[in-house]
């Protein structure tokens, strides 16, 4: 079967997409890649074609946010006023660019797309029209549902409240493609339909939808439709000549497990300050750390500590004592698939409420929000959780769990039924 995955955002929105398209590829399957050109290195590396996106508007969406988060301590209105301004801004221009992008890359001669969380609602109409079949491929839980609040929200317990929630939530992220839909129904000559719209049309053909994380970390509603599928993780693929940097090699063979300190594709803001407060929570509690630098462009220059750049978590996490990290929902996995501790430090979008559910499994002591957070509050944490023997305990059983699942299997199974 010809498959096209079309994939947008930051790192932990496509890595995912590189194990399982490897997957798809081993079942037989012509499997292509649709994603920003900067992570052509990333999907070449698991023997799969990539066509790139023309551009990529996310960096400066996520710089915009970094810049809202650095004026809301501001005592000048006028600053966090053109913040704000700047965000929605970025978000529009990000959803607008994606149309021409995914319009001019789709592959008419698919037998079938896939789709990510921001990819579907450009992608799923322009399936639609050229009468392809596709599926969602998500990374988080999007419908909504009784049993939790939509991800976009801080973590609810279960109550009928949530529903109107996830539906306010869907109803926001419709709003924020409006420039985009119209743009996408005049470039293709077709009647303009609203974000509710295509949302009903969805739930009535019962659009199958692949949410790639474990059951065991969130639960399949009971009160989903039929098609909504919670099949696993899937997991990035792992080129198999990589080799370590021989710094970080010998700096995890010179003492103790050290922490995992990074925040991958956000930008908080202030770096400089950020970096110190890693520093110094690392000696308030006598460990040692390897920070990566990240997008935030983070830098700690300290006794027992080295600064990285980007290197496998696969590889680097399982060899901490805890992380440190944004609670994206990629990282999150990782560090869960990693069976070590954790300290959620959560910056924006769906980061708080992955966050949550890491303290709710028991593998965190607490949530610290990045706008608050202090050296000493993360020292504390991390006194916590390597002290503490229950967290790694915990840990270790989910991770023991989630080796036992086969989240790309799943959905390669579910393919191969369409194949008849």
């Amino acid at each position: 079967m010809r498959i096209q995955l079309i994939t947008v955002g930051t790192m932990g929105s496509v890595a995912p997409y590189t194990g399982l398209g490897h997957r798809l590829a081993a079942e037989g399957h012509d499997v292509e890649i649709v994603t920003h050109a900067k992570y052509t290195g990333t999907v070449a590396c698991c023997g799969l074609r990539m066509r790139p996106l023309a551009a990529d508007p996310f960096e400066a969406l996520l710089g915009a946010h970094g810049r809202l988060q650095g004026a809301a301590g501001s005592s000048r209105a006028v600053r966090r006023l053109h913040a704000l301004r700047s965000l929605r801004r970025a978000t529009e221009l990000a959803t607008l660019g994606l149309v021409d992008g995914i319009v001019d890359t789709l592959d008419h001669g698919a037998d079938l797309i896939l789709l990510s969380t921001l990819a579907a609602p450009i992608g799923l109409p322009l399936a639609e029209y050229h009468r392809i079949p596709s599926m969602g491929v998500f990374l988080q839980p999007e419908v909504p549902t009784r049993e939790f609040s939509p991800c976009a929200t801080a973590w609810r317990a279960p109550g009928p409240a949530n529903l109107l929630r996830g539906r306010a939530a869907n109803a926001l992220v419709d709003g924020l493609y409006g420039a985009a839909r119209r743009r996408l129904f005049t470039r293709l000559g077709a009647p303009h339909r609203s974000g509710r719209q295509l949302r009903r049309e969805r739930e009535r053909t019962r659009w199958p939808i692949w949410h790639g994380y474990s059951p065991s970390i969130v639960p399949r509603p009971a009160d989903w439709r039929p098609g909504l599928h919670v099949a696993g993780y899937w997991w990035p693929h792992e080129c198999p000549d990589w080799q370590p940097p021989q710094l970080v090699a010998d700096f995890l063979a010179a003492g103790p497990p050290p922490v995992l300190i990074g925040f991958g594709s956000m930008m908080p803001g202030e770096p400089e300050r950020l970096g110190e407060t890693a520093a110094r929570a690392l000696r308030q509690a006598g460990l040692r750390g390897i920070v990566q630098s990240g997008w935030a462009g983070l830098s700690v220059v300290d006794d027992d500590v080295i600064t990285v750049g980007a290197l496998p978590h696969g590889w680097l996490m399982p060899r901490t004592a805890a992380v440190v990290h944004h609670a994206g929902a990629g990282t999150t996995a990782a560090s869960l698939r990693a069976g070590v501790p954790t300290v959620p430090v959560p910056v924006m979008t769906d980061q708080p409420w992955w966050a949550a559910r890491l303290v709710r499994l028991g593998v965190s002591p607490e949530v610290l929000p990045c706008a608050g957070l202090t050296a000493g509050r993360l020292a504390q944490a991390l006194t916590r959780a390597t002290d503490d023997t229950g967290f790694a305990r915990r840990a270790g059983a989910l991770a023991t769990r989630l080796a036992e699942e086969d989240g790309a299997g799943a959905l390669a199974r579910a393919i191969a039924d369409l194949g008849g």
